[in-house]
């Protein structure tokens, strides 16, 4: 399922200004992902790893470096064309759902469809097919308020693989649930890339999801460290 090379990072460094001050957040980090892969992101907090999820999907600029989707180099974009390649290629699923309350579980994945441009008709077909593959078949007229945690992720995930993306980006995807939820949750990310193909980019504090993916990355200060430490069952 692992295929070639697809996306390199090379020397991504992200800074802020606080007041006066000028925090580095990134500080040259490098790594090439591969197509199908499975990587979990760990490190402690204020290592930089949500920062980097938000670069690697386009929703924040580096101050310097570059990101290649295979010859193409996302940092250098307009901001007309990353909003067309996020929303064609890379889907999102965070830690606290970010379902619209007032629409369906159908509605709520087809919408992301509807806003690439797709036909009303096909939307919701596809969006129908991905809630029925996630086990939803008997949720899809639900609002989230009417769901479980566990059900909210699952719908969250069916809208991040709505445009067929390569590249799906979850921040904490289970940080909010159950062990027993979150162990379901990370079943069906696996079987989703075994079915689908997409690449997962994970940002977790869970254990025991980096230790099952392919590769677990450990950032320290804003760079990959070659040697990651595990704490009881926390990353």
């Amino acid at each position: 399922m692992i295929g070639q090379p697809f996306i390199r990072v090379e020397n991504l460094v992200k800074t802020f200004l606080d007041g006066e001050t000028e925090i580095a957040v990134l500080t040259g980090l490098t790594m090439t992902i591969t197509e199908g892969e499975i990587v979990a992101i760990v490190g402690l907090s204020g290592a930089g790893k949500s920062t980097y999820l938000h670069l690697l999907g386009g929703l924040d600029t580096p101050t310097s470096g570059r990101i290649l989707f295979g010859d193409r180099d996302v940092t250098a974009m307009s901001e007309r064309d990353m909003v067309a390649f996020r929303n064609q290629e890379i889907g999102f699923v965070f830690q606290f759902h970010h379902l619209l309350p007032e629409f369906t579980a159908l509605e709520n994945v087809a919408l992301g469809a509807l806003i690439a441009g797709g036909s009303k008709a096909k939307a919701f077909e596809r969006a129908r097919e991905l809630l029925v593959y996630v086990g939803l078949e008997s949720r899809l007229t639900h609002r989230p308020g009417k769901l479980s945690g566990g059900e909210r992720q699952r719908v969250a995930l069916a809208r991040a693989l709505v445009n067929e993306p390569r590249l799906v980006l979850a921040d904490e995807p289970t940080g909010n649930l159950d062990r027993k939820t979150s162990e379901s949750v990370h079943d069906l990310i696996w079987e989703l890339r075994e079915r689908l193909g997409q690449t997962f980019v994970i940002v977790t504090h869970n254990a025991g999801l980096a230790e099952r993916a392919d590769r677990a990355v450990h950032l320290v200060d804003g760079r990959v460290d070659d040697n990651p430490l595990v704490f009881g069952g926390q990353i």
